[in-house]
C-alpha cells in the first residue's frame, strides 16, 4: 500500500474543505462513474480479463477499509496526471501469498514467476451455490470434472467459479451478513483444498468469492492447505462463467512489493 504519510496527505485532502479537496473529490466521483462492476462477457480475441475493476465501490472483507484514489496531480498544473492509491493488500482481485497464512512463508517478492502462467481449470459450482449461500467445493466435484475433462493438468491453476460475482454490484449482498453479523459466500472445503495441492500438483487456486474457504468458516483449513503449500491463491476473479472448463492458460499479474502477504493482480486466460 502507499507508503502512511501519503494515505495521511489524501485522507487530509479529503477531510480539508480547500480547493484541491474539491478537485480529488471530483476526481473520485469521476473515476468511480467510470468504474461499473465487472460482467461476464464472451472473450475477445482469445483474451479474457479474470479481474475486477478496483474502486471504492468493490465489496471489501468486513473491517477493511475501501480501495481509495485521490488525485495529486494535475496536467494543468506540471503536465502530468497523478494519483495516491490507498489500499490494503487484500482487496479486489488479489493475491494470497503464503506469507498471508503461514509465518515465514514466501512472500509477493519471492512467488515463483513460471507459477504464474498455467493450465486453467474451471470448475462450475454455480447451480448449488444458487442454492446453498455456503457451499463448498468438494473432492466429488473435482473428480466429477475430472471424469468430463480428463485428468487436472499438472501445475495448473484450478478456478471454483460459484457465480458469486452476480452479487458485485451491491456490497451488502456480496457479503451477505446474517443478523448476527457473520458473512456468507461460497469457498473450498479443506480437505478439496489439499486433494488440489496433494493429489492434483497444482500451483494456485482461485475463486470468485472474497475467501478460499467459504465465509463461515473459522480455521480456514482452505487458506492453511493451500498456503500451507507453499502455493497461492487468488480471490474475487471476474468472469469465470465465460472463461471454457479446460483448455485455456492463466496469466496472474501478481504484484512484486517486498515483504508482501499479497495484493491486487491483473489476471487474464488466453483462450
Amino acid at each position: 500500500m502507499c507508503a502512511p504519510r501519503i494515505v495521511e496527505l489524501a485522507h487530509e485532502n479529503a477531510a480539508r474543505p480547500s480547493r484541491r479537496a474539491l478537485f480529488a473529490a471530483a476526481g473520485l466521483t469521476a473515476l468511480a462513474a467510470a468504474a461499473p462492476p465487472a460482467r461476464a462477457v464472451p472473450p475477445s480475441g482469445g483474451v479474457l480479463d479474470l479481474t475486477h475493476t478496483l474502486s471504492s465501490r468493490l465489496p471489501t472483507w468486513p473491517g477493511n477499509p475501501p480501495f481509495t484514489t485521490t488525485p495529486v496531480a494535475w496536467h494543468a498544473l506540471g503536465g502530468f496526471g497523478q494519483n495516491a492509491l490507498a489500499f490494503w493488500e487484500h482487496s479486489g482481485t488479489h493475491l494470497d501469498a503464503p506469507a498471508h497464512r503461514v509465518p515465514g512463508g514466501a512472500t509477493t517478492d519471492v512467488v515463483e514467476v513460471t507459477d504464474l502462467v498455467a493450465p486453467l481449470v474451471v470448475i462450475d459450482i454455480s447451480a448449488r451455490a444458487e442454492r446453498d449461500a455456503d457451499a463448498a467445493l468438494t473432492i466429488d466435484d473435482i473428480d466429477r470434472w475430472q471424469s468430463e475433462h480428463g485428468r487436472i493438468p499438472e501445475r495448473a491453476f484450478v478456478a471454483m467459479y460459484s457465480g458469486w460475482e452476480r452479487h458485485i454490484g451491491d456490497a451488502a449482498a456480496f457479503l451477505n451478513l446474517d443478523s448476527h453479523g457473520a458473512p456468507h459466500a461460497p469457498g473450498i472445503a479443506p480437505d478439496a483444498a489439499a486433494y488440489l495441492v496433494e493429489r492434483c500438483g497444482v500451483v494456485g487456486v482461485g475463486v470468485d468469492t472474497l475467501s478460499l474457504d467459504h465465509a463461515l468458516s473459522r480455521d480456514h483449513g482452505a487458506h492453511s492447505a493451500i498456503l500451507g503449500a507453499g502455493r497461492y491463491g487468488v480471490e474475487m476473479l471476474a468472469n469465470l462463467g465465460a472463461a471454457p472448463a479446460s483448455g485455456a492458460t492463466v496469466v496472474v499479474g501478481a504484484p512484486k512489493h517486498l515483504g508482501g502477504t499479497g495484493g491486487p493482480c491483473r489476471v487474464i486466460a488466453l483462450t
